[in-house]
């Protein structure tokens, strides 16, 4: 039967029309089209919404947005053959693709993927991420503050911010996260200085180290430290720092006494999670060289590339930013710490664990000074320099991996020796009081 009256229905144009005219029917239609016509593959272009804000130019020939994508963002950018939406509805703003990077669905913003990697639907991915080549998450992935190196693997139903995990050597060997695991980055007295460090940068960027395995259904209790080949079983909470390589890690035994007192805001020993800060930022740092230095030659001469590179410096600077105010935050802290357990002590505080609370309070002012400066250009200077002649007989048009695969033993304790310079100079900024 033929409806009469009301709302009339305008005619179905589609993509196979003869004349496009489903761009004049369409909220910023005309954008979309102009992506077609510069090559971009579009299936359905009418459920395709590109701001105002983006720049055309930058994406490539040949991407594929499906049904339900949302591009947003100046800073946004999609190398050849990068596939967005493939599963579920997705929103992409200001990020920087590689080439052939996979978004199925979900929301990203703010964050960086270098050639290869991929992540499942549902995925939510903040500021301050850069997944490496080839590292991927499946579904319902969470990920904010966190930076995988190259085929870190993270399954599904993940929250995993405030991280740095690097191991493994191939898409084969790779460290992995099992599903359902957690970051636990929020404490008690609500401070996030808990940022964790799975591997590091001066071994990991030179992918040739053993993978870590994190067992599904388990988690990180940050601020720690896991050496590579760690093996963490599946359902553990791991709360302890694990410093030597290839170790299994056993859970200790719960306690079964009863509960105690707790004071919100009163600190015990803060000396651990100073120096598991100061390591990490030191290996932000380090990670921050390697690009400048290192990465910039592997990733100019092509603008996608060259895109991610000027991207994955901003996530590192926001990294840093991040890490440097949730110290301070912590170390703000500490006054309202040595009230409270002056008044729970009646008065007198012993020396352990609260002299290194007021180190960190005193020494805080000139810490900050000191890592808003950075280590100097002199810092491993000697090292970078023996590795940059390396690195500078590699082959032009070689992709990052290839070239860093190929580096003989020499040039990789060289690689080592410098950007571990780096991470000793920030943790040096603190010793136990």
């Amino acid at each position: 039967m033929r409806r009469t009256g009301g709302h009339r229905s305008r005619p179905y144009s589609g993509r196979f029309a003869t004349e496009t005219k489903w761009y004049v029917q369409m909220p910023n239609a005309r954008r979309v089209q102009d992506l077609i016509d510069r090559g971009a593959v579009i299936p359905y272009p009418e459920s395709v919404v590109v701001d105002d804000t983006v720049l055309l130019e930058r994406v490539a020939p040949g991407v594929i947005l499906h049904a339900g994508t949302r591009l947003a963002g100046k800073a946004t950018s999609a190398g050849p053959g990068c596939e967005i939406g493939g599963e579920c509805p997705v929103t992409v703003e200001n990020c920087q693709l590689g080439h052939g990077v996979c978004l199925k669905g979900g929301y990203y913003s703010g964050a960086t993927f270098l050639d290869g990697s991929s992540m499942g639907s549902s995925a939510h991915v903040r500021p301050g991420t850069l997944l490496e080549e080839e590292a991927n998450g499946a579904h319902a992935v969470g990920l904010k503050q966190t930076i995988f190196l190259p085929f870190v693997t993270a399954g599904s139903l993940i929250n995993f911010c405030d991280v740095l995990m690097a191991g493994g050597t191939s898409r084969k060997n790779h460290s992995e996260i099992g599903s359902s695991y957690i970051h636990f980055n929020f404490t008690p007295h609500q401070d996030k200085a808990t940022p964790s460090l799975i591997g590091d940068v001066p071994r990991g960027v030179l992918v040739d180290q053993p993978p870590v395995f994190l067992g599904g259904q388990g988690g990180l209790t940050g601020p720690l430290r896991i050496a590579y080949g760690t093996v963490i079983p599946a359902g553990t909470i791991c709360r302890r720092d694990v410093l030597a390589d290839s170790q299994l890690y056993s859970a200790p035994e719960a306690s079964a006494r009863e509960p105690q007192r707790y004071t919100q805001g009163l600190y015990r020993a803060v000396n651990r999670i100073v120096t598991n800060n100061l390591i990490y930022i030191g290996n932000i740092f380090a990670l921050r060289e390697w690009y400048l230095h290192v990465r910039i030659r592997t990733m100019t001469g092509d603008p996608f590339r060259e895109a991610c590179w000027a991207g994955a410096l901003e996530q590192i600077g926001l990294v840093l930013d991040e890490r440097l105010r949730r110290m301070r935050e912590l170390a703000g802290k500490m006054p309202a710490s040595l009230e409270l357990a002056r008044k729970e002590s009646g008065g007198s505080l012993p020396e352990t664990p609260f002299a290194q609370q007021r180190a960190l309070l005193e020494r805080w002012p000139e810490m900050e000074v000191r890592l808003l400066e950075g280590p100097s250009e002199a810092t491993g200077a000697e090292h970078r320099r023996a590795f940059l002649e390396h690195w500078e007989r590699t082959g032009h048009g070689t992709s990052h991996l290839e070239a860093v695969k190929g580096l003989e033993r020499e040039a990789r304790c060289a690689a080592r020796a410098w950007l571990q310079a780096i991470v000793d100079f920030v943790a040096g900024l603190w010793s136990n009081p």
